[in-house]
Order: structure tokens, then C-alpha cells, then sequence
């Protein structure tokens, strides 16, 4: 669809906004408000996170498209009254401050409950509150996601202060545009957001069905005719009769990482010597092979720790992501929430193996999940664990083979649906920005339906 643009313009004094139409005002943001602040973080840290109570908002749970709560966290009443002065209330707009996800916004909708948030997210609360809708959607914006590229500060983690927060410059039209633009963005980016979301569950259909190919595979074999028998572990289920269910202690000496102490100590950490493998190296991506970390030991630390050599098997024990397999590619030492197979037995191709452990993460998950407390796999439950084997090295290729070829195409779906994605949110910014700063007039057309 084609817009139409205002009849007249001025120029707003500011080389983010451009030109804006001729009876809108150009004003900063601290202006507009009554409170400009962030929380903190509980004293305590995660220890005082509880499995009901307040929620606890944090940099994570705020995205353009609205408060994500898949991934959320509770404090006390107790913890929340300490904390008063950061707690939110409804059309409060939300600003992430720092990190990553430095200026990701959205407004607090009516049906999120009683929450808090934490010291990366900021609260910004107008002093009007028919201006809500439109100021939440221009924080959106090109105009001010480059000012916030223009000003964050700190040279290890970019941030904004408040100060600068406050001095973000928007174009304010009348209060009737003001609504008329908000009704039409949130037609408009409402159809956005539920293609977004198609494409969405489709990555995560896609990724159901890759797991499904690859625990079949691991535990039934590519002969789906074989005879079958009882394995004796209920994830595992039947496999061929042919095969062994071997404890992992029969085909490998399972070892944990080794943490230099004290942590943090300058004399062990953030030095050049040796690639320090951490549970957030192995799990940051879906990648089999670890190429590479970000922080390294000096050479006195990496004598304090455990040293592995390229083509070890690696395991994540401990945290919420624990149970992720990769395997080293490079000499690294590695902390105490990773576990080492070495010696593996010749019997046993590492692919195969990497695969198997792949195919069971949510089922070790839930076997050591223990109330709220951090769940942790110690050497003797991975040990335990049983390994369905084909005897015969080649059938155990052939199965990775096959997974691999059929996971080839899952990632080009998936691929395909991150761009889909990309382009839609590109989408997204590009229409809001274009009438949050006036460059389209949509007056006429904000409640008629309009295609996407």
C-alpha cells in the first residue's frame, strides 16, 4: 500500500528526525515524563529468585513486539517491597539500558500482573497518559534507535544513563493524530507480528521434527525391519536386537573441568594463554564443534585447571542448560561445570555418540530438575547413563550420515524462516518510524484495514 505525506513540513532542528509536518512539535523526551529509572538486582542475586511471587522482569523478557514471559523469573513480596521504587505499573514503557539488547522497548500491557524489573531495564513513565501508546511506539523507531547508537557509553558494556535517556527528541503531533497513528500501528504491526509468529512455530516444528529424526536414529537404527528389544531405560525405549546398551563408563573416562581458585583472581582469568571453555561457551549455539571461546587463562591458570585436547567429547553439567554435548576442536581448558569423555573407546564413533547425548537433553533435564535449585549432573549420573551402540563402527557412520543429510535441510528451513523473520521486523520498524516522525500521513486510513 502507498501513503500519502502531509502537506507541508518544517525542519525539526534535529538531523534524527528530518523534516516534520508543519503543526507537529519537536520535543525531548524527559519532558514528556514523570519517572525515568531502573531496578536492581536483589540482594542475593538468582539465590532470591522463588518459584511464585512478583514478576521479575529483566533485559530478556523486553522485545519490540511486547513483553516475552517464556523465559521469567519471581521474587518474594518481601524482595518487592525492598524494591518499591522499581516496581512497574501499567503503561509504563520499558527501555533496556544495556548489553545486547540495548534498546529493545515495549509498553506494559494491561494483563501483566504485579512486576519489577532490574538494573539493564529502564522505566519510563509519562506524565500523560494519553500519550502512552504513541510515545511507546516511537521509541521504536529508527529516530530513536539511532540516537541511543549515538549516545551509549562505556567502553566493556555499552549503556545509557538517564541523563541521556532524557534527552532523546521525538516529533509530537495533536492528540487526535497522536491516536489515529496508534490505532494504524497496531493494526498494521499486529498482522506483523502474527506472520512473525507463523514463522516462529514453524522454526520450532522444525526443530521438534530434527530432534524426533535424530533420537529415532540413535535408538532404532535406518532398518526400520530389525528386530527389536527392551534397552531397559525408558528415553531409550526398544533397539535393535543386535545392538549393546552399554554404560557410558564402559567406553569412556568421564572427568569434570577444573575451576582455578579463587574465581575471578587476575592472575588465573582474562589473560592470552589458553581457551577457557565455559557452559555458556558450549551452549551458545546449535554449532557441534567448538572452534573457539571468547575469555582466556594466563598460563598459571591453566595450571589450575584441566586441560582437554582437540576431538574431546564435552558436556554441559550444571545450570539450566546443562546436558549440551560439543565436541572441542582446539586445545582448551575448561571450569567445572563441563565434563570430559576421554579415552573413548574405539568401539564408539564420536559423532554418534555426540548424537546420542544430543538426543537426550530434555530427558536428563528432567531427570535431575530438583525443586528450584540450580540443577546439577555429577560424574556419577553421566557415567550411569546408557549408550545405545551399533556393534559395527560403519552402521554407526551410516546413522550419522543419514542424520546429518536430513538435518542439512532442516537448517535451510530454518534459515529461510530467520530471514522471513528479519525482513518482517525490518518491515515493522520501517512503518512505524515513517509515521512517528510524519513522513506518511495515515489519518485518513487508521481504522480501515490496510495490507501488510
Amino acid at each position: 500500500m502507498s501513503f500519502l505525506a502531509y502537506d507541508e513540513y518544517k525542519e525539526s532542528g534535529d538531523s534524527f528526525l528530518g523534516d516534520v509536518p508543519e503543526h507537529w512539535n519537536v520535543t525531548k523526551l524527559g519532558f514528556l515524563c514523570h519517572k525515568v529509572g531502573s531496578g536492581k538486582t536483589p540482594k542475593g542475586g538468582s539465590e532470591t529468585y522463588v518459584d511464585d511471587g512478583v514478576l521479575f522482569i529483566r533485559s530478556q523478557n523486553v522485545y519490540d513486539d511486547g513483553l516475552r514471559l517464556d523465559d521469567v523469573v519471581y521474587i518474594s513480596k518481601e524482595v518487592d517491597e525492598e524494591m518499591a521504587i522499581s516496581r512497574v505499573e501499567r503503561g509504563d514503557v520499558l527501555l533496556n539500558i544495556t548489553g545486547a539488547s540495548l534498546g529493545r522497548t515495549c509498553l506494559v500491557a494491561g494483563n501483566i500482573p504485579s512486576a519489577n524489573v532490574n538494573q539493564h531495564v529502564c522505566i519510563i513513565r509519562l506524565k500523560d497518559a494519553r500519550q502512552r501508546e504513541f510515545v511507546a511506539m516511537a521509541m521504536k523507531a529508527f529516530l530513536i534507535k539511532s540516537q541511543i547508537d549515538a549516545c551509549q557509553n562505556g567502553a566493556a558494556r555499552e549503556g545509557l544513563n538517564f541523563e541521556q535517556i532524557g534527552q532523546l527528541r521525538l516529533a509530537l503531533p495533536p492528540e487526535d493524530e497522536q491516536k489515529a497513528i496508534s490505532s494504524f500501528l497496531d493494526v498494521e504491526t499486529s498482522k506483523i507480528d502474527g506472520l512473525v509468529s507463523e514463522q516462529r512455530r514453524l522454526i520450532e516444528l522444525l526443530k521438534e521434527k530434527r530432534q524426533a529424526v535424530i533420537s529415532h536414529a540413535v535408538t532404532k537404527g535406518l532398518n526400520p525391519n530389525a528386530p527389536m528389544k527392551p534397552s531397559g531405560t525408558d528415553w531409550i525405549g526398544d533397539t535393535p536386537k543386535h545392538w549393546s546398551v552399554r554404560p557410558i563408563r564402559t567406553i569412556a573416562n568421564v572427568v569434570r573441568g577444573g575451576s582455578p581458585r579463587p574465581a575471578g583472581d587476575p592472575k588465573y582469568f582474562n589473560g592470552d594463554f589458553m581457551p577457557w571453555v565455559t557452559v555458556a561457551e558450549i551452549t551458545k549455539d546449535n554449532l557441534k564443534g567448538l572452534t573457539g571461546t571468547e575469555t582466556f587463562l594466563t598460563k598459571e591458570g591453566s595450571e589450575n585447571s584441566r586441560m582437554f585436547e582437540p576431538n574431546t567429547l564435552l558436556y554441559s553439567n550444571s545450570g539450566a542448560t546443562l546436558g549440551v554435548p560439543k565436541i572441542l576442536k582446539i586445545q582448551a581448558c575448561a571450569n567445572d561445570g563441563v565434563i570430559g569423555f576421554l579415552d573413548l573407546s574405539d568401539e564408539v564413533d564420536i559423532s554418534f555418540f555426540y548424537l546420542f547425548l544430543y538426543s537426550i537433553t530434555e530427558a536428563i533435564r528432567e531427570k535431575v530438575k530438583q525443586g528450584s535449585g540450580q540443577p546439577n549432573l555429577n560424574t556419577d549420573i553421566v557415567k550411569a547413563l546408557r549408550l545405545p551402540l551399533p556393534p559395527d563402527r560403519n552402521e554407526q557412520k551410516e546413522i550419522v550420515d543419514y542424520i546429518e543429510t536430513i538435518c542439512s535441510k532442516f537448517d535451510s528451513l530454518e534459515a529461510e524462516a530467520e530471514r522471513a523473520i528479519e525482513l518482517l521486523q525490518e518491515r515493522r520498524t520501517a512503518l512505524i518510524s515513517a509515521a512517528v516522525t510524519g513522513k506518511i500521513d495515515v489519518r485518513g486510513i487508521a481504522n480501515k484495514e490496510a495490507v501488510v
